[in-house]
């Protein structure tokens, strides 16, 4: 009998975490990818700047890659694609915004001759044995698109991020339209944003946030701080239309603010008068009332520009005491300590702050229950996967499908790298492909894991011990030395008694070594750390990091 051709699914990130969005889809020699993203590390992850998906088995499986096609251009969706093109030649479909965003992150890596194809809403593309339809979505960012992809078993739909807003602010709804036909037609799965999933009602529109700007900005009377995402265009257009109409001028402080306007500008996504947007050497040249600063760092990143401000640190921009700062953002999970500390930094120079809780100056880019529940009440989907989430959220969202009528066997909550095998009636968990994190840190990509992330914690903890001992080759003995360096342990000049223990403690180890004439050197290391460690505990109770160095005369 014949192998049945199946199609599989399998997410590679973006499953039981925010961020780090990928989903592999698969039939026969056809392997289509759905955005590429990266996330920010956790606290544990020291010294690391960004966390990108293992794609080993796409490596693995590069000749069946037809493409790469991306639902938006947030770093979440688009962030790991330079790491990734270095492994992997691929064509990359995207809208023109998403593109736009991307081309200026190829040249940040300095790749060229990457194979970009600009698409638009209701656009197909054949990719092997893949028919991929671009649907038009609306989020915090234009050019956001749900993916269709039809395979001989079936159609999918992924949503990518998205909310059901009726009065988005470039006038372009989402195609709730091209959904429903889709959904006639008939659906094998769909593959929704969980985000939002918590959060019951629907989401507020981007307007009113529009309208909270334009009457704090008539009553304020010095100069406006604006702190959002870069990414979030639609917000960026906000402060600038409230600027404009109430006389003021914009400054952009972060680098990625900067680029991110300039993009969305160059490609008509961002309206404003010639002479709005000034440079920041600019600013003496306005009264206060007269300008509007717009910047990043409405997550407490600590490099960001509204951090560096907070901190007194920024090169070119100083608080004054009447000063209005706005963080229209909310605080991603995880970032909350991090949105706290700044705004206390804040508060403390009697700057007045206003922050999500005291008034409607943010509104999320993805849907909430009752848009969730008008996507599966169109798309009418046979099997269902929640994706882009926290374990809650996957959770809350399967719920919510099965209340809408899904059965409970057609609902999948799935973890990454599992395999999810379709038949055109039936659904299976297959095998599980290599997934999980790979850590980029400076130029190193996946040259940082689980040991040395182990020696960083226990540094930054502990502290290092570095013992230096100078031997004599030939006789084996010792020339000079020991000599101790504490680095992050003790504060050596308060602690001499315990130093000169040490040095105690380490020769006399060197003694038993050359009484016993243990040459190796490694031995000698190795007898060294283990009784000095053991002197340290028992004395005081702390464990460091102990470097043995020994110099051969």
């Amino acid at each position: 009998m014949a192998k049945q051709n199946k199609l599989k699914i399998i997410p590679l990130g973006g499953l039981g975490e925010i961020g780090k969005n990928i989903t592999v889809h698969e039939y026969k020699d056809s392997i289509v990818i759905v955005d590429c993203g990266m996330t920010f590390p956790e606290d544990e992850m020291l010294g690391v700047d960004v966390v990108i998906p293992d794609i080993s088995y796409l490596i693995k499986n590069k000749d069946k890659i037809k493409g790469l096609v991306l639902t938006h251009g947030h770093e979440d969706h688009i962030g790991a694609i330079p790491y990734v093109l270095k492994k992997l030649d691929m064509p990359i479909y995207g809208t023109r915004m998403t593109l736009g965003l991307l081309r200026n992150k190829l040249k940040e890596h300095n790749l060229k001759n990457v194979d970009l194809n600009e698409v638009a809403p209701g656009d197909k593309v054949k990719l092997g044995h893949f028919n991929v339809e671009f649907i038009r979505t609306t989020h915090s960012i234009p050019g956001s698109a749900a993916i269709a992809l039809t395979s001989p078993i079936g159609t999918v739909i992924q949503t990518g991020d998205f909310k059901v807003d009726f009065t988005p602010i470039n006038g372009e709804t989402t195609d709730l339209n091209r959904f429903a036909e889709l959904g006639n037609k008939g659906v094998l799965a769909l593959l929704s944003d969980s985000t939002n999933a918590t959060r019951p009602g629907y989401t507020m529109s981007e307007q009113t946030v529009g309208e909270t700007f334009r009457d704090l900005f008539y009553k304020a009377e010095g100069r406006i701080i604006v702190a959002t995402f870069a990414s979030n265009v639609f917000r960026v257009q906000q402060v600038i239309d409230a600027a404009e109409m109430n006389g003021r001028k914009v400054v952009l402080s972060g680098r990625s603010m900067i680029n991110v306007t300039t993009v969305a500008s160059d490609l008509g996504y961002l309206r404003h008068n010639e002479d709005t947007i000034i440079d920041i050497n600019e600013m003496h040249k306005y009264r206060k009332d007269e300008l509007v600063l717009l910047m990043t760092g409405s997550q407490g990143e600590p490099m960001s520009a509204l951090t560096r401000v907070a901190a007194g640190e920024h090169r070119k921009i100083e608080l004054y005491n009447d000063d209005l700062v706005i963080l229209s953002a909310t605080a991603i999970p995880g970032n909350e300590k991090a949105v706290s500390k700044t705004i206390n930094r804040l508060v403390e120079k009697d700057i007045n702050v206003i922050y999500e809780s005291l008034a409607d100056i943010h509104v999320s880019g993805h849907a909430c229950q009752e848009e969730l529940k008008l996507i599966h009440n169109l798309v009418k989907p046979k099997f269902f996967i929640p994706v882009h989430g926290e374990p809650k959220h996957l959770k809350i969202h399967a719920e919510l499908s099965k209340s809408m009528g899904t059965p409970d066997e057609n609902i999948f909550v799935m973890d990454t790298g599992q395999t999810l095998e379709f038949t055109k009636n039936t659904a299976a968990i297959g095998p599980t492909v290599p997934s999980g994190h790979i850590l980029v840190d400076g130029l190193g990509v996946g040259d940082v894991g689980n040991i040395v992330l182990r020696d960083r914690k226990h540094l930054s903890e502990d502290g290092l011990l570095v013992v230096v001992i100078t031997m004599n080759k030939k006789e084996g003995k010792v020339a000079a030395g020991p000599d101790i360096v504490s680095r992050g342990f003790v504060y050596v000049r308060e602690s001499e008694d315990l130093m000169d223990e040490a040095k105690k403690v380490v020769a006399k180890t060197l003694k038993v070594c050359e009484s016993k004439k243990i040459t190796d050197w490694s031995t000698i290391k190795s007898n060294v750390r283990d009784d000095l460690r053991s002197f340290l505990y028992s004395t005081i109770k702390r464990n460091p990091m102990i470097l043995p160095i020994i110099m051969e005369v």
